[in-house]
């Protein structure tokens, strides 16, 4: 079900007709009957959360979505507010997940086959939606060197690139083993984006994270594009990435002009991140439906934050693809389970306090509006953490729920754009337009610096089929050149997920 059929304009409303609580669209008083054939409230209930819509005993389940969102803690009347307060989630440890074998459900979905962006066609095939020349530090010792490199040399080669741009990160020394090796296959990753028309890696020399094996780690980077040096063999070393930079934006410059491409190159990340109740009714559900028209035309999504998929996870498997990636769905889902509990942390260490207060009040709930984004595509595979994209379609993606880390892993798996749904607002964007749309569209007008599309329009009651079709016109615009917020206002940064010991 796209929960966002079903929304109607009033003070209340039903997500679905297995629901026993309504959500609040607007501050509800005591009192209050927000809407035909709901009850009287007994509370004050402030937007986005939720009341009883009959009387529910203790130990009985709550359902929102048509699923359960966990247990009540005592007897809840009629209109009262439901929250943390009266209701707690019923999320544990592992689980055996059983494959029923059913096959993934149809999509049917305006397709967006006939539609086009004007793009860059690498050498391999893939699609970059930027040009940019991205000069990356293997470790943090040069983190500041590698920037002022990117910034002296981005005078220089004005006008034939589209920008030049540092990434840096606290990390690459003292690592060892999988940790080390995730560093690296994040920034090999990232090299690798169709976005990073060229790529320059300063090293110091001394580090665990040698160029040369990120070199290695980037089999499907153009020779022509990329340079590497260490700090300490050269004699200047901003005169060297300079030149570096000069000579690798010559190249572009001669070889690199946007054509038309088809909607099937594209690769859009989905991302949540400051969520409020309203984020699973109007603007993760607006990204399935985009999630479906792109899989309809063939082109590729990837959903991460695994956290945000317990409790909502036998959803995703209903429709995976084959057996294996069922059964890989439930590995990731178990291995972060362990993670969690190996730190002596509960799976349900979620919400944040920010969702809280939106009107998130389980982990479950949270998850159930959170894998609206994926549609109703099929799952045709599971990436670990620092894997590259496969296969065209829907691919889960194995990273936390932490904005920069997550947005860090969807761009070096290939994102070429990131769609950033948001209740409470952010600033943040990685290295590959990061769009940012709001659940609703008071956070829209007070903050126009961060927001690149308002999704509150279905609340106030524009079509959903509408909704997407704006949306989806922005994400074309953006891909063909136009800026994206984080962009105009330089919101980049990376995060890497650090697991091991630090020598």
């Amino acid at each position: 079900m796209n929960v966002i059929d079903r929304i109607t304009a009033g003070r209340g409303l039903v997500v679905h007709p297995d629901d026993r609580v309504g959500v609040a669209v607007t501050a509800l008083a005591k009192g209050d009957r927000p809407g035909a054939n709901l009850p009287r409230l007994v509370d004050d209930i402030p937007p986005g959360h939720k009341f009883a819509l009959a009387d529910i005993r203790a130990g009985n389940p709550v359902t929102k979505y048509g699923a359960e969102i966990g247990r009540a803690r005592c007897d809840i009347a009629a209109g009262a507010h439901v929250h943390s307060h009266n209701l707690e989630t019923q999320l544990r440890g592992e689980q055996v997940y059983a494959h029923a074998g059913a096959a993934p459900r149809p999509v049917a979905t305006q397709s967006a086959d006939s539609a086009s962006f004007m793009g860059y066609r690498r050498f391999d095939g893939r699609v970059g939606i930027r040009n940019e020349i991205w000069v990356i530090a293997t470790v943090g010792c040069v983190n500041r060197t590698a920037e002022r490199i990117a910034r002296m040399a981005a005078n220089q080669v004005r006008g034939q690139v589209d920008g030049v741009h540092a990434i840096t990160h606290p990390f690459g020394c003292s690592q060892l083993g999988d940790d080390l090796d995730r560093t690296r296959a994040i920034l090999a990753g990232l090299a690798q984006n169709p976005n990073a028309g060229g790529v320059l890696l300063v090293g110091l020399g001394c580090e665990s994270n040698q160029y040369r094996a990120l070199l290695d780690a980037m089999p499907d980077t153009d020779p022509l594009r990329v340079r590497a040096f260490a700090c300490q063999d050269a004699g200047d070393e901003l005169d060297t990435g300079i030149a570096s930079v000069v000579e690798i934006a010559e190249h572009m410059s001669q070889m690199d002009r946007r054509e038309p491409c088809p909607a099937s190159d594209l690769v859009i990340g989905l991302k949540c991140g400051g969520s409020d109740a309203f984020s699973g009714l109007t603007a993760n559900p607006l990204l399935g439906r985009i999630t479906d028209r792109l899989d309809a035309a063939g082109g590729s999504t990837i959903l991460t934050e695994v956290p945000e998929m317990f409790g909502a996870e036998h959803l995703l498997m209903a429709r995976a693809a084959s057996r294996d990636v069922h059964a890989a769905i439930g590995t990731m889902m178990n291995r972060f389970k362990r993670y969690f509990l190996g730190h002596g942390e509960p799976v349900h260490a979620n919400p944040s306090p920010g969702n809280l207060e939106g009107g998130i009040t389980t982990l479950e709930e949270k998850s159930l509006g959170g894998v609206q984004k994926a549609g109703n595509a099929p799952v045709v595979d599971v990436l670990d953490y620092g894997d590259r994209l496969r296969r065209n379609g829907l691919s889960l993606l194995e990273s936390p729920g932490n904005d920069a880390v997550s947005t860090t892993a969807l761009a070096a798996a290939g994102a070429t754009i990131i769609l950033f749904t948001t209740g409470r607002g952010t600033p943040l964007g990685t290295m590959v337009p990061t769009l940012k749309l709001s659940t609703q569209t008071s956070l829209a007008e007070r903050k126009p610096n961060w927001i690149d599309f308002d999704a509150g329009a279905i609340l106030d009651g524009e079509a959903a089929d509408d909704t997407a079709d704006r949306l989806w016109q922005t994400i074309l615009d953006v891909a063909g050149g136009k800026r994206a917020r984080n962009e105009l206002y330089d919101e980049r940064q990376i995060a890497l997920w650090k697991g091991g010991v630090t020598l």
